[in-house]
């Protein structure tokens, strides 16, 4: 077994335009001042990281993983989350997305896609001059406006979404692969890879492939009420990445999982920040150790309360309380008898 690595945090959520957050150099000053130890970085955010240039040149990654290190951090990941999103977008949510696009693209879908999947594989060659072992992303969606039907889908339509997203992610699939980085998806409402039924009808859509991999994040799971524990029975051989993120879900006589349209702070399933929620992390990062996940825990900070930098404050001691540093023997290893094969066999009986 080995121990999981961190604290590390997702720079996403705290990017900004005044220092400290205005630069990779000087957000990772403030990250490692809390005790971080790794960065996840967004690599659709030219403040901090120029995936264009990573992809071309080990040089420049080189020098971003060395200013790193000087500071006592490592690049945990790289996301392509916005990227990612933009494989695949159902028409109804153009608009809404247009803006993750550059401007050369934006109102022309078929120029969109085609840009998120050279940018998913500028961050296959990135993440391998990094380094890294694995890489953050979402699926998309061509079928999530029809989760919950009214009038019923037409027979087939599920079938043919996964069809479809499955012919685009694997050539992206197919980058990875030859770099050797795993891609793992967020398993997140809004994707159509939301669940373990969908991952597993998109892994048959890519014929298992090997690079198409998970990033867990319990919060999404406890607000679909899914047994985000058993996920991980299930699917660890899966798991490549971990978003340490808290949820609560109360439901009350007036609203449940859908959250009738409210806003974060009246939902009955919110995102909070780590240790305000229900999940159980104990039990979550015991699992971890017991499957041997080789990556980082890393604080992805959403809450509906919680001013964000005191959230990040908070993160990097909560997640290193509850890292286990693994055994590298069994606890009652004193009282180990050795390997006696006859009295094995006088113990069942055997011997006579």
């Amino acid at each position: 077994m080995r121990t999981i690595k961190g604290p590390g945090i997702f720079l996403a959520q705290f990017a900004g335009d005044a220092a400290p957050f205005d630069s990779l150099e000087h957000i990772a000053d403030w990250a490692a001042g809390l005790g971080y130890k790794g960065v996840q970085i967004p690599s659709w955010d030219a403040r901090l990281f120029d995936l264009a240039r990573a992809a071309e040149s080990k040089t420049y990654c080189d020098d971003i993983a060395g200013m790193l290190a000087e500071k006592g951090l490592a690049v945990t990941e790289l996301s392509t989350h916005l990227q990612g999103q933009l494989v695949a977008v159902h028409p109804a949510y153009d608009a809404q997305f247009d803006a993750f696009a550059v401007e050369a693209v934006r109102g022309n879908p078929t120029a969109r896609q085609a840009w998120a999947v050279e940018q998913l594989k500028l961050a296959a060659r990135a993440s391998a001059h990094l380094g890294l072992a694995a890489h953050a992303t979402f699926s998309g969606a061509l079928a999530w406006p029809y989760l919950y039907p009214w009038p019923q889908r037409p027979a087939g339509l599920v079938e043919d979404a996964f069809a479809e997203l499955g012919r685009r992610w694997r050539p992206i699939l197919d980058a990875f692969e030859d770099v050797g980085v795993d891609l793992a998806f967020e398993i997140h409402p809004g994707e159509d890879l939301h669940d373990g039924v969908t991952f597993e009808r998109f892994l048959a859509e890519v014929g298992d492939h090997p690079r198409a991999n998970i990033l867990y994040d319990p919060s999404h799971f406890l607000l679909q009420q899914l047994d985000y524990l058993a996920f991980l029975d299930i699917y660890h051989d899966r798991v490549k990445c971990f978003h340490v993120k808290d949820a609560e879900f109360r439901p009350s006589g007036r609203s449940g999982v859908y959250g009738g349209y409210q806003g974060w702070v009246d939902r009955p399933g919110r995102f909070r920040s780590l240790g305000e929620g229900q999940i159980d992390f104990a039990s979550i990062f015991s699992k971890m150790a017991q499957y041997d996940f080789a990556g980082w825990a890393v604080l992805e900070w959403e809450c509906a309360l919680k001013h964000p930098e005191a959230g990040a404050a908070e993160g990097a001691p909560f997640i290193a309380r509850h890292i286990i540093p693994v055994t590298d023997h069994a606890f009652d290893d004193f009282a180990a008898s050795g390997s006696d094969r006859a009295l094995n066999a006088r113990l069942m009986g055997l011997d006579a």
